[in-house]
């Protein structure tokens, strides 16, 4: 059996265990980044086609607004017990479309299992504020509402992880949801939507409730115009964002955004010099760089910066690049060719501002001319360019040295993104600095981890160009539902606020 023919049957092995369907016609094409292969085509939904799920969206969501929350939290329940007794298949897709090494698959559907646990207990701490009131015989309190139809636009690199996030929460919180995928990744997202749909069924709710919209951009824009599509959560490049924010924004509807990240350590001269190594190398050569929290750069005390760039070159040389369903494999591939061109081109500019090439950048020759494994890269720069501001989707590491650490910190906050941060330093002082308001200026702050591996109990998002949107744990529901502020006057009289007389 041919790597193709091998790649084929996993993929159809696994749609069928969970009940997927792929749709006949044309329009998308599931390929792997393994071996570069066109896997099947997938028909594309086409623009009446989104018009339509947003009517039987808007339909479901009157009925499910209503329905109490902790027993919208049963659908969530039992979409996690499938998501339990399908791990491997819906891991094997993500491995298949995405070339993400056989742990991290498998730890993007776990993540899957965690935000439905997560919203299960949410469904019944939907809590508002009760305020005192400067009225007599009056009391304040807020409640929160289910907001509408919720869209979620998801990227290829967590092809089911992200939508979970959303979905999850918008669910228990009382919206239906309609999903955009990425084109990279349609075998995923039917894997996911297919199980979503039995767990509906089992457990008798609106049928409309969820949605899948195989969609090219062009057919989708109606999810960013209609007005009964209340939130839109879109999780891709700089680019997009700034074409979808004001759009939504027009017609005064909600985004939450997850953008780019250029993400940084500062590794100080007390640093545990082993723990930060491994936290580096795991940050910037996992996924293949191609995270929205992969580092991106490292800014190394002067003292300390020379043994760490020597000691990632030499971690970076013995990483098995290769098959991510080979036992051992720790870098799998870029996406596609154009992944593997932006590195090259940015490597050509960052030598062009001054850097050096000290390791990696190199194609390895694994499974064909239409697959793009690469050698992860460390690039030393001198100073911070207009190439390093910019994120590279793709395992480019750039590293710069520091005198002091209000200098780090500069550097660290001197692009436009601001996702995920991290210091490795054993100083306290330099530890709550980072954490302080002088310090990072980032959405997600670290002290002695790298910047990417987040779990689901804290707010993920970014500040900057990374959007501000924020998803997943602690308050993020709250982006799902509208805020309503109520007075109860429980007296006989007719009080009026701050004093006023009105005859």
């Amino acid at each position: 059996m041919t790597l193709h023919d091998d790649l084929l049957a996993r993929a159809q092995a696994s749609l069928d265990a969970c009940g997927a369907t792929v749709p006949a016609g044309d329009g998308w094409t599931a390929r792997s980044p393994i071996d570069g292969s066109v896997l099947m085509p997938v028909g594309a939904a086409s623009a009446s086609d989104v018009e339509a799920a947003i009517d039987a969206a808007h339909a479901a969501f009157l009925e499910w607004r209503t329905v109490p929350a902790p027993v919208r939290g049963n659908l969530v329940k039992r979409y996690g017990r499938l998501l339990e007794q399908h791990k491997e298949h819906l891991a094997d897709l993500v491995t298949i479309e995405v070339g993400k090494i056989r742990s991290e698959a498998l730890g993007e559907i776990q993540e899957m299992i965690d935000i439905c646990e997560f919203a299960v207990g949410l469904s019944r701490q939907l809590e508002g504020r009760t305020m005192p009131s400067e009225r007599p015989g009056h009391r304040l309190m807020e409640t929160w509402h289910p907001a509408g139809v919720v869209a979620v636009i998801s990227a290829f690199n967590f092809p089911a992880a992200v939508w979970s996030w959303n979905t999850a929460l918008a669910l228990v919180c009382g919206d239906p949801v309609i999903w955009k995928p990425s084109e990279l990744t349609p075998l995923t997202s039917l894997a996911c939507s297919a199980l979503l749909d039995q767990a509906v069924a089992e457990v008798g709710a609106p049928a409309d409730v969820h949605r899948l919209v195989l969609a090219d951009r062009d057919d989708a824009e109606a999810l960013l115009d209609d007005k009964r599509v209340a939130v839109v959560s879109a999780t891709g490049s700089e680019r997009m964002g700034a074409q979808v924010g004001p759009r939504v924004a027009a017609r005064f509807g909600r985004t939450i955004l997850e953008l780019g990240g250029n993400n940084a350590a500062i590794v100080a001269p007390s640093a545990d010099l082993d723990l930060a190594l491994r936290g580096i190398v795991f940050a910037a050569a996992g996924t293949a760089g191609q995270r929205c929290t992969s580092m991106r750069r490292v800014i190394a005390h002067a003292s300390v910066v020379d043994g760490l760039v020597e000691r990632i070159a030499t971690a970076y040389s013995g990483l098995p690049v290769g098959n991510p369903f080979d036992d051992g494999t720790l870098v799998g591939p870029l996406i596609n060719a154009a992944a593997y061109e932006r590195m090259q081109k940015s490597i050509a500019r960052a030598l062009e501002a001054g850097g050096e090439l000290v390791a990696g950048g190199e194609l390895v020759d694994v499974a064909g001319p239409d697959a793009y494994y690469v050698r992860p890269a460390v690039v030393r720069m001198p100073a911070q360019s207009d190439v390093v501001r910019e994120e590279t989707f793709a395992p480019l590491l750039y590293v710069m040295a520091y005198d002091a650490i209000d200098d780090a910190i500069a550097i660290h906050n001197d692009v436009p993104q601001g996702l995920s941060s991290s210091i490795f330093t054993l100083d306290q002082r330099e530890a709550e600095t980072f954490m302080s308001a002088a310090g990072s200026d980032c959405g997600i702050v670290n002290v002695n981890i790298g910047t990417s591996g987040a779990e689901i109990g804290g707010a993920f998002g970014g500040e900057k160009t990374t959007g501000g949107g924020r998803e997943s744990g602690s308050d993020a529901w709250r982006g799902y539902m509208r805020r309503a502020t109520n007075t109860i006057n429980y007296s006989d009289q007719l009080p009026l606020a701050q004093g006023v007389n009105f005859g």
